[in-house]
């Protein structure tokens, strides 16, 4: 068996490793130009199942070394004391296990366990599909028995198989932007983090020793934009911005023009009642999600992931998909409600909502236990998705 996987962050080599163990031939191919290593992109939560699912590939020691080390977070606000946190208060509402890493280091170590036994193609894209045989960029063609879009938000894929983004696409009233630049704010290792009404801003350090990095949340209208100009996203952005959030983010938009690795994207979350049609499937945002930024996302996609690996062991394809389905769609209900609130909750829409996060922020350490743990876990949020999803026995037998 032969599956063709589009997308090789996260959910993509999560799905390989196991395709691979279970015996199958497959091929990765990937727009970007390389591997997704290094410390790039935002910081994503592995919760529960996705933990687990990183301990069965024999990640968990790795992954665990390579996540992020920032022991407070600082609220500075303008005119007033800044107000300091220590992470661990923020995590208290997050049950079971939980690791925060770099998306970019995932994606790394994702691509080294899985690089000797897959064929991975970058640079290359699938232009043409017709059932589970694809032509793609580079002039071949794949006659695959499975095809997957494990492609993100703007999925390619999906656009083949089910039609114009617009179908499924909800907009949820925000933008988030994130790149590289040298430490202005010399606050080391501790998170940086800003508000103004429709604005969030954090700033924190990366694994680079002189190097941080800006992520930029921005409750506005939609935007008319060309995604792949940078220049013009990096233009809109510092509108959105403009003088709101002080003299420390401004130091922060000033290196916003050399910015290499400057990402930018709607807010969004793709609502399907069906993922699969024939032999094509979706994985992650692709097909289901919370949206970018708002947290969950990447724990649902690589336990998806596995999930559907777990079914395609156990008979024909379409059976496994229909599973496949049928196992998520409590999680994926439950995603849809997840970006909206978290939105809600750390990127205020007024100055009554500014004055309340950091009221909130100041009195958490002094909350008792439970009451921490209820107001840091957005209602049952991120955290929660996965909550019910058990993950099955490689290779066993299901009806």
């Amino acid at each position: 068996m032969h599956a063709l996987i589009s997308g090789a962050s996260v959910a993509g080599p999560v799905l390989a490793y196991w395709l691979r163990r279970n015996g199958w031939r497959v091929t990765v191919v990937e727009r970007a130009a390389d591997a997704r290593a290094g410390d790039g992109g935002h910081a994503v939560d592995l919760f529960g199942p996705a933990v687990d699912v990183i301990e069965r590939m024999g990640l968990l020691d790795r992954v665990r070394e390579a996540r992020t080390r920032n022991d407070t977070i600082t609220l500075f606000r303008d005119g007033r004391a800044p107000i300091t946190l220590a992470t661990a208060d923020l995590a208290a509402g997050v049950p079971g296990r939980h690791i925060e890493i770099m998306r970019g280091v995932l994606a790394g170590l994702l691509h080294e366990v899985t690089r000797d036994d897959v064929d991975y193609r970058f640079g290359t894209v699938i232009e043409r599909l017709d059932g589970a045989t694809a032509v793609l960029s580079d002039g071949d063609t794949v006659d695959a028995d499975l095809v997957v879009g494990a492609d993100g938000l703007h999925s390619g894929v999906r656009a083949l198989a089910f039609g114009p983004e617009e179908r499924y696409r909800r907009f949820l009233g925000a933008y988030l932007a994130v790149y590289t630049l040298p430490d202005v704010l010399g606050t080391g290792p501790t998170v940086a983090a800003f508000t103004a009404p429709g604005l969030a801003a954090t700033v924190y350090p990366t694994l680079a020793p002189g190097l941080s990095r800006a992520l930029f949340l921005v409750r506005t209208a939609e935007i008319p934009h060309d995604r792949h100009d940078r220049d013009a996203q990096k233009g809109i952005l510092r509108d959105l911005i403009g003088d709101r959030l002080g003299p420390r983010v401004a130091a922060v938009l000033a290196h916003l023009g050399p910015a290499g690795d400057f990402y930018f994207d709607d807010i969004s979350q793709i609502r399907m009642d069906s993922w699969s049609r024939g032999p094509v499937t979706l994985v992650g945002d692709a097909g289901y999600g919370p949206g970018p930024a708002v947290g969950g996302g990447t724990s649902l996609a690589a336990a998806a992931a596995y999930v559907l690996a777990a079914e395609l062991a156990t008979g024909p394809v379409d059976g496994a998909l229909r599973r496949y389905e049928a196992a998520l769609a409590g999680p994926v209900r439950h995603s849809r409600r997840i970006g909206p609130s978290v939105l809600g909750a750390i990127v205020p829409r007024n100055r009554t909502q500014v004055w309340l996060t950091a009221q909130a922020t100041r009195l958490l350490p002094r909350l008792p236990g439970p009451a921490r743990r209820w107001l840091t876990s957005f209602g049952g949020g991120p955290a929660a998705m996965l909550d019910g999803l058990v993950l099955p026995p490689m290779g066993a037998t299901r009806s």
